[in-house]
Parts: C-alpha cells; sequence; structure tokens
C-alpha cells in the first residue's frame, strides 16, 4: 500500500463496484467503497434493477389473479392502491441492503458515505454534509454508474413529468400515462402499468422498439402489449413536454414534430442514460468523458490513466448487472496482477417486460447479413403442459440452426420464465452444442424446458426434409 491510504477505492457500490471491492479484499488489499446513495448497492439497489424487477412481480401477482378471475367469470378488482404495490419493493431493497453491507464487513472493505470528486489522479475527495474527507488510493475504479437524461425543454418534477429514477417514488397510479422512448426501460414499465389497466401510449422516434432482438419476438411483445391496450407512436420524434396545471390534477402535454398532441396524467422520459460523471472533477485525475459522461476503457478495463479502472454501466454497451459484476472482477484481478480470462461473449441479456424477454446468441437478421444458412425451430407454450398449468399460452422459444454442421446458432424467449429458460440454451451455445444434444436430450415433464425439445424437432423436421433415408422427428 505504499504511502496511500488504500490499495483501491471503488467509487461506487453498484455490482461493479462491490464485486470489485470483494475480489480484491480476498486477494488481501485494503480496500473502500465510496457510495453517495442512502444505502449500499448504488443505483441498482436504489432505483433500478432490484426495486423494478421486485416492482413487476408485485404488478404480475396483481395480473395474474385478476386474468384468473376474470377467467372463472368473477368481477374483476378495484385497481390496487400503488402504495400497497411499492410495500414490498421497500421490503426487499432494504433485506438486499443488509445482505450486501454484510458482505462488506465481512470483507473488511470500508463503507465512505459521500459524493467522490477527485483532488488529483491519487486523491480522491469524499463530501459528506458539507464535511469533505480526502483518500488517497493506489488504484481506483470508476463504478458510478449513470442517471437518466433529462427532459429536453422541461423539468422533471416527480408527479406529472418522470424520469425512470422517480416512477418508485410515485403516490399515485395514473388513468393514462405516456413513455417517451421504446427503449429496454421504458418497455418495461410501459408494460407494468398496463398490466395494472393504465391506459398507455408509447412514443419512439425509431420505427421499431428494442431493434437488438429477433424480429419475430419484438412482433409478439408489440402484439401482447397491444392487447393491454398500450398504442405505439413509432417514428414519431419529441418537439415539447408542457406540465399543464388543472383541476384535480395536473397533466402532461406532449407535441410531436408531426403535429400530433398526446396528452397523459403521467409522463415518463425514458430516452437513455448519461454517465454520473459530471460531478467528479475528472480532468484533475487527467479522464475525460464522452458526450454522454461515459469513460473508455482498454481490453483490461483500464482507462486512459494506467492506475484508473471503470466498469459497469459508466463504459457503456452492455450495460446489464450481470455483466457489470463480472466486470468489476476482472478489472480488480488485471490491477493486481491476476492472470483470468477474459469475460465470455456468450451472455444472455434479459429484459423484465410483461412478458419477459430473454436472448443469448444471434438474431435472424445478422445470419441473414452474414450469410450464414441456418433453419429455426419454434416451440409455444400453449403447447407444453406447463404452459398450460401456468395459464401462458402466449410464450415462444425459437432457436436457430446452422444447416451444414447443426450447431445452435441462438435462442429467443418470450413469456413466463424467459430469463431463467434462457441459460439451457446458453450453456449448450457456448459450449458448442448442437442439434442433436437436444434431440437426444431428456427433459423434466411438465416444464418449460420442454420447448427446448419441441423446438429441436421443428427444425430437425425441416432439416430433413428432402433429405432421402432420413427419419422424420415427430413433435
Amino acid at each position: 500500500m505504499g504511502n496511500f491510504d488504500y490499495d483501491l477505492v471503488c467509487i461506487g457500490s453498484g455490482p461493479a463496484g462491490q464485486r470489485a471491492a470483494t475480489q480484491a479484499a480476498k486477494l488481501g488489499k485494503c480496500v473502500a467503497i465510496i457510495e453517495k446513495q442512502r444505502c449500499v448497492g448504488g443505483v441498482c439497489l436504489e432505483t433500478g434493477t432490484i426495486p423494478s424487477k421486485t416492482f413487476r412481480e408485485a404488478v404480475r401477482s396483481f395480473s395474474t389473479k385478476l386474468d384468473f378471475d376474470m377467467g372463472l367469470g368473477l368481477a374483476p378488482r378495484a385497481r390496487p392502491e400503488i402504495s400497497h404495490l411499492l410495500g414490498r419493493v421497500n421490503a426487499v431493497m432494504t433485506r438486499e441492503s443488509q445482505v450486501q453491507q454484510y458482505q462488506l464487513e465481512r470483507n473488511d472493505i470500508d463503507l465512505l458515505q459521500g459524493r467522490a470528486s477527485f483532488v488529483d489522479p491519487h486523491t480522491i475527495a469524499v463530501t459528506t454534509d458539507g464535511s469533505v474527507r480526502n483518500v488517497t488510493t493506489a488504484n481506483i475504479l470508476v463504478a458510478c454508474g449513470t442517471k437518466p437524461t433529462d427532459p429536453r425543454g422541461a423539468k422533471a418534477d416527480g408527479r406529472t413529468l418522470i424520469t425512470s429514477d422517480q416512477v418508485l417514488h410515485l403516490d399515485r397510479l395514473p388513468r393514462t400515462m405516456a413513455v417517451v422512448g421504446a427503449g429496454v426501460i421504458g418497455i418495461e414499465y410501459a408494460s407494468m402499468f398496463a398490466a395494472l389497466g393504465v391506459k398507455v401510449t408509447m412514443i419512439d422516434k425509431r420505427p421499431k422498439p428494442l431493434e437488438f432482438l429477433d424480429h419475430e419476438i419484438i412482433d409478439e411483445l408489440i402484439h401482447q402489449m397491444r392487447n393491454r391496450d398500450v398504442s405505439f407512436r413509432l417514428g414519431e420524434a419529441v418537439e415539447s413536454i408542457e406540465i399543464i396545471e388543472g383541476h384535480p390534477t395536473p397533466h402532461g402535454s406532449i407535441k410531436l414534430e408531426s403535429g400530433k398532441r398526446v396528452v397523459a396524467d403521467l409522463v415518463l422520459f425514458s430516452v437513455g442514460r448519461v454517465g454520473a460523471t459530471d460531478t467528479m472533477n475528472l480532468d484533475a485525475a487527467g479522464l475525460e468523458s464522452d458526450d454522454r459522461g461515459r469513460l473508455e476503457v482498454d481490453d483490461q478495463l483500464r482507462t486512459n490513466v494506467p492506475h484508473i479502472f471503470a466498469a459497469g454501466d459508466v463504459i457503456g454497451y452492455p450495460s446489464l448487472a450481470a455483466t457489470s459484476s463480472e466486470q468489476g472482477r476482472l478489472a480488480a484481478c488485471h490491477m493486481f496482477g491476476i492472470h483470468t480470462k477474459a469475460m465470455s461473449e456468450h451472455f444472455p441479456v434479459g429484459i423484465y417486460a410483461i412478458p419477459e424477454i430473454s436472448m443469448v446468441g444471434a438474431t435472424e437478421e445478422q445470419l441473414t447479413e452474414q450469410r450464414v444458412p441456418y433453419e429455426t425451430g419454434i416451440a409455444r407454450y400453449r403447447e407444453i403442459a406447463r404452459g398450460q398449468i401456468l395459464g401462458d399460452d402466449t410464450g415462444v422459444v425459437k432457436m436457430m440452426f446452422h444447416r451444414e454442421t447443426r450447431r445452435l446458432l441462438g435462442v429467443h424467449a418470450i413469456g413466463t420464465g424467459a430469463t431463467e429458460l434462457i441459460h439451457v440454451g446458453q450453456a449448450v451455445y457456448a459450449l458448442g452444442g448442437d442439434l442433436d444434444y437436444f434431440l437426444n436430450t431428456v427433459f423434466n415433464y411438465p416444464t418449460l424446458a420442454e420447448c427446448y425439445k419441441v423446438a429441436a424437432l421443428e427444425a430437425a423436421n425441416k432439416l430433413n426434409l428432402g433429405q432421402p433415408n432420413q427419419v422424420v422427428a415427430t413433435a
């Protein structure tokens, strides 16, 4: 440690910062984390992954019970109070924060509460309630995460016009809602509120949401959201947003560049996020962010300053909690000279909308563009006993195989448990498995994993058509 207070200081206690700190502590290093939020866990725990996914489960429990009652011919219940939905969120956040706090204590990691800013490349000022403490460190990991982009020409008031960080602080459930931005966060919250009976309008200047997904999965998502009365205004750019005072409550008015207007009780502005680096005095450390507040790193997660690393959302894609955590671990290994393999490229993507979506590998569009010969196999939950048991007849699992080598090229799922189900495909894909694995494997019955067998059998049928002396599989 030499003349420094610490071997490593992590700025931010989210997945990247916490995992890096824990890894360094396991290596016998003296470590501290600086956190500006009120609890350990950073944005991930305070306003992001954990609370939003817990809110989703509360919403899903309500909507599932509602669908069940209506299926039995029972009168639908009144809309829930948002305070009831958020009660579970607060309980989970409190418990998870305690678990993470204990993990830091168990590994002798110091937690410095306050806002971090650089004094020089090895010194960080920690500001708490007006008081400032300087700490010195041999190595630094910037894992400060991101914050929502502010609405242009209007100020989010937390009641009528909000950002994604303010959703879970609402004191009422709106009757109507407009979501500006059909990215992952916008789609997730739009689907949640629609499941509660809120009439939602989605606005995005792109012709299709979530363009990185397989086109059939996107089409199925839009279809299911439209069934919940979500309206899509795609290819429409926002010119201005106003808060109109009125009785009994104010409302938001959105003017589109086409001249149309969308009026709603609540407007969620969800057009991207920027790195939370604007108050960190990066210049003092010799760092520079891009126009979205992000830091550039090399393949070892090192910035242009050799002892300063960065990980998590602040370095951009893929901006997932799971990948951020692994980046933090790898950064700690690199800074202390521990040999380690690079992060696998075969990580899954999960979107916690209602219905949830997950994917690993290539999409049809990518394979077509790359001129890769492939065949698809599709299984629908309505064909699977477990799908009937769960009451989900809309779920889909889609697989792509190379026509010549039969190797698995990609898996895409939408429906109940999709983010869990994808890990079977992820393992086979990462290990170079092929169609025959799925054809010859026995899956538990009744489970959603049977979708892999059904989809594989369909793909086998397509591949065998026109082939002499081939036995056509049955599904």
